[in-house]
């Protein structure tokens, strides 16, 4: 599985790098415009990724507005639905505002910061992305 990681926080970053490369190949965004360009590059290069981890608050350009961008360029590539990168939203904002707007705009998942990574995993699990603890799916 490829998972790409937007966040802007060294400390959450990191721990949530060393937590996902359990699952897969990883890479890291450190802002909203990064994690545009990584996976603009990914699809150019026919390696998309698979799981975005993103969030909500980020300097340049915010977590929502990313997650507007990639499914609109999804819809205008008419990408199956399946075919999808599965967003989980990440946020220590206890604003239910921003994760109605993250719902609204197609994202798949919510978890809230500090990361448990039990909740992490059970939403990949939901998402098909893993059968079992530390197991990945061939996508």
């Amino acid at each position: 599985m490829r998972i790409l990681i937007a966040e802007d926080d060294r400390i959450s970053r990191s721990f949530l790098q060393k937590f996902m490369v359990t699952y897969g190949e990883v890479e890291v965004a450190v802002d909203g415009m990064d994690a545009i360009d990584i996976y603009m590059d990914a699809i150019k290069e026919g390696k998309p990724f698979d799981l975005l981890c993103l969030d909500i608050m980020m300097p340049k350009v915010d977590g929502l507005k990313v997650l507007k961008v990639i499914r609109q360029l999804e819809n205008q590539n008419e990408k199956a639905s399946d075919k999808k990168i599965k967003i989980i939203m990440m946020t220590a904002l206890a604003d239910i505002g921003y994760v109605d707007e993250a719902f609204r705009l197609g994202c798949d998942a919510y978890a809230s910061k500090p990361v448990d990574t039990e909740k992490v995993e059970e939403a990949m699990k939901n998402l098909g992305l893993i059968t079992d603890e530390k197991e990945s799916k061939q996508v």
